[in-house]
């Protein structure tokens, strides 16, 4: 639920710093990007968290090898599609990327969420739940990829 709600309140905080004067923030679009790109940071960040991330490597599906490699390699390309969506020139083509990569990742949920298992000793989001998250956060990278 934290990445959900980084996006929609980075996005909400920098559609307002927009409407506040912040000419790089004047719109949805440009908003959008922070609320992502901050997301991802969070997301990307517990790759390497000692906390989160025996949880991550564990959603990793059994039948793919080297999870530690999958999760470090998955980490490092969130963190850098965060930092290039927010540069305008590379914005389009990271949020395509990261559509991708988020749509290639999913499968550790669906794992994740049919074996029960936990992560940061809670238990995964729910799958229903889960895929809606996913879907948001999908849509946002296609619009930012699409968008203006």
């Amino acid at each position: 639920m934290v990445p959900l709600i980084t996006l929609v309140a980075g996005t909400g905080l920098a559609r307002l710093a927009g409407l506040a004067g912040v000419g790089a923030l004047d719109g949805w679009h440009p908003a959008l990007r922070v609320g992502l790109a901050l997301m991802l940071t969070v997301t990307g960040l517990a790759h390497f968290s000692a906390r989160r991330r025996a949880g991550l490597v564990a959603l990793v599906p059994p039948r793919l090898p080297h999870p530690q490699f999958l999760v470090t390699l998955t980490g490092v390309l969130e963190l850098l599609g965060a930092a290039a969506l927010l540069a305008p020139p590379t914005a389009r083509w990271a949020a395509a990327g990261l559509a991708v990569l988020m749509l290639a990742m999913f499968p550790a949920n669906v794992s994740g969420a049919r074996r029960k298992l936990t992560l940061a000793g809670r238990p995964v989001t729910p799958l229903p739940a889960r895929t809606a998250m996913q879907v948001t956060f999908v849509a946002a990278a296609v619009a930012i990829s699409l968008g203006s």
